[in-house]
């Protein structure tokens, strides 16, 4: 019988209820970890906790904004009551907000900002903390995406977030390596999702203007996501994977 990577681990995802980080929780979950699985919508965090639960998965959700301080900091303490411990920290949560850069309101870049970035930043630090109490290194990744890489339309404010979310993950090698502590980023492209599946030409755009013939599956996305917070990726810190079938190489507009 092949080992589970992560048996005896503990993650915390945020904003897992559905889409990418739901993947990455389940993915985790069946490879033996117990999961703290975050979600702001209470009905979706319990839902899909409950499905990984059925699935002989260890898995409690805890519902509530990524992006609060105070929030944060009772993700940690309550994965340390439920499992006693915090091994990996994915700060999956996000937000993308449409908008013109000419006419972009101050409340759309505030709620961009806080939940991308202040989310991102604060998980990372008491995550780390606790980790460095514990004295047994760990794993933290952020969620960037293709739009810190290439210019996107109307999308200026998540792109800006994405791309500082990987100076991050760059800033905190020198903070957090010593503690064998690694932090990276996954950037996707297109990704079908149950958001994204609302647009009923997504597919079919992106499967046309995708080198690979097609927009990533959440699958896709979470095994890269897997692979660097694994004990196979322990001397990789401070990168960046793209998952997004050669899109950036070309970067053909949908537009």
């Amino acid at each position: 019988m092949t080992a589970k990577r992560y048996t005896g681990k503990t993650a915390i995802i945020t904003g897992a209820g559905q889409g990418i980080g739901f993947e990455i929780a389940r993915q985790m979950a069946a490879e033996g970890a117990a999961v703290l699985l975050n979600d702001i919508n209470d009905t979706l965090a319990k839902t899909a906790a409950a499905k990984i639960v059925t699935a002989e998965g260890q898995c409690c959700a805890l519902a509530g904004d990524a992006a609060d301080v105070g929030f944060i900091q009772k993700m940690v303490d309550t994965a340390i009551q439920q499992f006693g411990h915090l091994d990996i920290a994915i700060a999956n949560a996000g937000i993308t907000l449409f908008e013109g850069f000419l006419t972009y309101p101050p409340e759309s870049l505030q709620s961009v900002m806080n939940l991308n970035l202040q989310g991102s930043f604060f998980l990372a630090q008491r995550a780390a903390q606790q980790m460095i109490k514990q004295q047994s290194g760990g794993r933290i990744l952020f969620m960037s995406s293709v739009t810190g890489h290439q210019a996107h339309k109307n999308l200026v404010a998540y792109g800006m977030t994405k791309a500082a979310l990987e100076m991050l993950a760059k800033g905190l090698v020198v903070e957090l390596s010593p503690y064998q502590i690694t932090v990276n980023t996954v950037a996707p492209g297109a990704t079908l999702t149950e958001r994204t599946m609302e647009d009923a030409e997504y597919k079919n755009t992106w499967s046309r203007i995708t080198p690979m013939g097609r927009p990533a599956t959440v699958e896709d996305v979470a095994s890269a996501v897997l692979f660097l917070v694994s004990p196979q990726a322990g001397h990789i810190t401070g990168q960046n994977i793209i998952v997004d079938g050669g899109w950036t190489a070309v970067s053909t507009s949908p537009y």
